[in-house]
């Protein structure tokens, strides 16, 4: 549970020139519409460096990106990386060689990793060229949005 005046960091990443691998970037720009209280939302390429840099400061961090771990194009990933490790093969669409898998593995193994990092990954099928999402993985924005203001009501809520 965190701190109601604590913020939550919101971190989409992708690259609008990848198809599918833009999901991250078009969550989180309608994540911003919503004008959620306490929350952060900013864009990333998915460089490892520059989120280790980004997360620093962070208590909570919600991280949403594209995903390639051979499941049904559209399906919605959750992990909670405080407890699981995340297989860098999941993210083999990135362009970066040292990526979410490897920042969270390096900040863990530092114990730099923020009090609650949780990723979302929405499974894609197409990652060439190109700004066009794919139907399937189009279809799971609104449920992923659902999903994370879920999520980030839970992590506010004082009970």
């Amino acid at each position: 549970m965190v701190n109601r005046d604590k913020e939550i960091l919101v971190i989409g990443i992708g690259s609008e020139y990848r198809s599918d691998d833009r999901i991250g970037i078009e969550i989180a720009r309608s994540l911003k519409t919503k004008n959620l209280l306490n929350v952060e939302i900013v864009v990333e390429s998915g460089d490892g460096a520059t989120l280790m840099e980004r997360w620093k400061k962070a208590e909570t961090v919600i991280l949403i990106d594209a995903v390639s771990s051979s499941a049904e194009p559209g399906t919605i990933h959750r992990i909670d990386a405080n407890k699981q490790q995340i297989p860098s093969a999941f993210f083999h669409s990135s362009t970066h060689a040292f990526g979410i898998a490897e920042a969270v593995e390096i900040a863990r193994s530092l114990h730099q990793l923020p009090s609650q990092i949780i990723i979302y990954g929405i499974e894609g099928s197409t990652f060439g060229v190109g700004g066009v999402l794919s139907s399937a993985v189009r279809a799971a924005i609104n449920p992923t949005i659902k999903l994370i203001i879920d999520e980030i009501k839970s992590l506010t809520d004082i009970t």
